[in-house]
């Protein structure tokens, strides 16, 4: 499964993708409305195995976005099935998520991106309702959704924050 935009590759995780990750997801900007808890080797290494079974798993998952032009791994975005908790209304449809590099911060590359999943989603025969949660502080990813078609249903508490939640449905 491989998606290409102009500037972009997105295809499945792969087990190369660690170091990657692992500089991503320990940079405390890119993650500073996601976790405030530094992650070790292990836990960045279950993440990426639980990005990899995804796509056994369901039919979808998490794409790597590969910057096309330097071969490098800038962000990750597609959907999953995380479990959060958040009632059956929420655990009904696949989870859309992004993070992206900092150095991806401000070029629209996550707009790129996730509008490139978004298109591949709908065209699934599971791809009628996705959802997500957002940080109410994160006023780009806020924006971003609201690009992509996402209503704000609710709001919530996971893992002791204060968290708003989306829905998008397929465009007829």
């Amino acid at each position: 499964m491989r998606i290409e935009t102009e500037r972009l590759l997105l295809r499945p995780h792969a087990i190369e993708d660690f170091d990657a990750l692992r500089a991503m997801i320990r940079d405390p900007e890119v993650m500073r409305h996601i976790t405030r808890a530094v992650p070790s080797d292990e836990d960045i290494w279950n993440r990426l195995l639980r990005y990899i079974g995804h796509w056994a798993a369901f039919g979808f998952g998490i794409f790597a976005v590969i910057e096309r032009e330097t071969g490098r791994c800038i962000g990750g975005a597609g959907f999953a099935d995380f479990r959060r908790g958040l009632g059956d209304a929420f655990a009904a449809s696949p989870e859309g998520a992004w993070v992206f590099a900092r150095e991806a911060h401000g070029r629209g590359i996550a707009f790129e991106a996730t509008q490139a999943m978004h298109a591949w989603f709908d065209a699934q025969p599971f791809g009628g309702r996705s959802v997500c949660i957002i940080d109410p502080d994160n006023a780009p990813s806020r924006r971003l959704a609201g690009k992509l078609g996402y209503l704000e249903t609710g709001i919530t508490v996971y893992r002791d924050a204060t968290t708003l939640m989306f829905e998008r449905v397929r465009p007829a």
